[in-house]
């Protein structure tokens, strides 16, 4: 099984960050996870994320375990410090298959299109990008000013998979869920894993 990065910030939508983690997980991946300070608060706001069901020993990472990993999941997940520069993870000689920033604020997308390394999601950006790796960076943001434009644009032409959270709904979605597994659908797709969240093209003709 692969090992793949998943770091979530402060833009609404962690619902798809969260699910990303958890097919990840089932699916007998490796996760390695970080989250901004930001993130952590959206979390709190829009998921269940300081539900008392999730408390219990390990601390921070014990209960980002609880949450993000389903239960009966074959695959790890393990929470690291977004403040740790100096984590094994910022290094080129630790192999990954992958990182995505779900979702990825504007403020994000600058600085991984700058190529600044100040914490440790930017460092490890920045090292799948040079080590020719597949960084992919799901913004929720509109409208678009040209600024964010020509950062998507930057980051595009730097090797980066700009995927942004634009729902489809061909698929007839009947519930909240259906929406978000579509866009995390798409997200394994471009990670070329074998996903069931978005039915097949023949099945919607019929």
């Amino acid at each position: 099984m692969g090992r793949y990065v998943v770091a979530i910030t402060g833009a609404s939508g962690a619902a798809y960050g969260r699910r990303l983690v958890g097919v990840l997980a089932e699916g007998g991946h490796a996760v390695d996870l970080i989250v901004t300070a930001a993130g952590f608060v959206v979390l709190a706001h829009e998921l269940d994320w300081q539900d008392a069901a999730y408390d219990g020993p390990g601390g921070l990472a014990g209960r980002a375990e609880r949450f993000f990993r389903p239960a009966g999941a074959s695959g790890q997940v393990r929470l690291h410090s977004i403040h740790d520069v100096m984590d094994d993870l910022g290094s080129g000689s630790v192999t990954t298959q992958g990182m995505v920033v779900i979702p990825c604020t504007m403020g994000r997308i600058s600085a991984l299109a700058q190529g600044r390394s100040q914490d440790l999601l930017e460092r490890v950006a920045d090292v799948t990008l040079k080590e020719g790796r597949t960084l992919i960076v799901v913004p929720r943001e509109t409208p678009l000013s040209r600024i964010h434009l020509r950062n998507l644009s930057l980051l595009a032409e730097s090797g980066a998979v700009v995927l942004p959270a634009m729902p489809g709904f061909y698929h007839r979605p009947r519930s909240l869920e259906d929406i978000v597994d579509f866009v995390v659908g798409k997200v394994l797709a471009r990670l070329s894993l074998a996903q069931s969240l978005l039915p097949p093209w023949d099945a919607l003709k019929s």
